[in-house]
């Protein structure tokens, strides 16, 4: 995590130095200032290098014009020599959490697209005003120190944790005027997207609410500094959690964990509170429970009375003996 924003001019080298070795990138390309920067800096630096690349762009069907751009955004890359693809997003879209849905599809779409054309590393076009939105949006949310941090400039795929299929966001250091300007310099075209100014979508209710946190002195140096702050505080801590939990007599089996009770009241309750949400989210349906439910939960395993809970669609027992977490029976439905 960098705590100042890096200057202008964009150096191809030193953004993609820790993707030199990949097996093949796979460039998500939206058509906005940010993600044609990417493509131009990728297209400059590829030029030195081995690595297989490709661009695909997620067409959502979410607004009319959407899909000519994903397509005016093939014709640019395939100019510049690349493999483009353009990836539909199909079937019913929810009325409801509808950003969060197209978040998961398009990560799904990238994610099965890579694995087709055998690339290790899906690259995104995330800039420095990316990760101070995000650090705020979860410090409103009342987020614990890991997701204070912010974005990893190279992790998993959200949703394909165990694939070995990396995300890398090479552009974090940066900020989105030095993207515009950099297209702007070099003659790349980019669309702007009306969604950006659309307040009935979260994201730019929180650049609203950035603006002015920033003329009190809580702009994006001040967000990024924290969340530099957050992601050194998470590394430390999260080490030391691991030692905790390793050493914790657990036993696991499919559809299974079981650990004693007095092993799991020595536990530091951020300890017990990380245990939780990963076993929950193994046994369950694969996401983490909000983190306010449980931290609810572990009050309730601390306060030495027996406890017969269910969080995530998993059941937590805990008696004077043993804490077990095993999934929830399927409810029956009515003929």
């Amino acid at each position: 995590m960098l705590t100042r924003v890096a200057a202008t001019p964009l150096d191809p080298e030193a953004i993609f130095a820790s993707l030199e070795g990949a097996r093949g990138l796979l460039l998500a390309v939206s058509g906005g200032p940010d993600s044609m920067a990417l493509l131009g800096l990728a297209d400059r630096w590829r030029k030195g290098c081995a690595t297989k690349m490709a661009v695909a762009t997620v067409d959502h069907g979410l607004r009319s014009g959407s899909r000519a751009e994903a397509e005016a955004v093939g014709e640019i890359a395939r100019a510049r020599g690349f493999d483009h693809a353009i990836l539909t997003w199909t079937g019913d879209k929810p009325e409801t959490g509808r950003p969060a849905a197209a978040r998961g599809a398009r990560y799904r779409l990238l994610a099965d697209h890579a694995a087709a054309m055998g690339a290790d590393t899906i690259v995104t076009a995330h800039h420095a005003d990316d990760q101070a939105e995000t650090a705020l949006m979860r410090l409103l949310r009342g987020s614990g120190p890991a997701g204070l941090a912010g974005m990893a400039a190279l992790g998993p795929v959200p949703g394909r944790e165990t694939s070995g299929l990396r995300l890398a966001r090479p552009l974090l250091p940066y900020a989105k005027d030095d993207l515009i300007a950099f297209c702007r310099a070099q003659g790349i075209a980019f669309f702007d997207d009306p969604t950006n100014a659309d307040e009935t979508y979260r994201r730019p209710q929180i650049r609203r609410l950035a603006a002015l946190l920033a003329a009190e002195g809580f702009g994006r140096a001040q967000i990024l500094r924290l969340a530099a702050r957050a992601a050194r505080s998470e590394q430390a801590l999260a080490a030391l959690v691991a030692e905790k939990l390793a050493a914790l007599p657990a036993r696991r089996a499919p559809g299974l964990f079981e650990a004693p009770a007095a092993d799991v009241a020595r536990l530091p309750e951020e300890a017990l509170a990380r245990l939780l949400t990963a076993e929950i989210a193994g046994l369950g349906s694969g996401h983490a429970p909000r983190l306010e439910r449980i931290e609810a939960l572990v009050r309730r395993l601390r306060a030495g009375a027996p406890v017969a809970a269910t969080l995530g669609g998993v059941c937590v027992r805990l008696d004077a003996h043993k804490l077990v977490l095993k999934p929830e029976a399927p409810r029956r439905t009515t003929p």
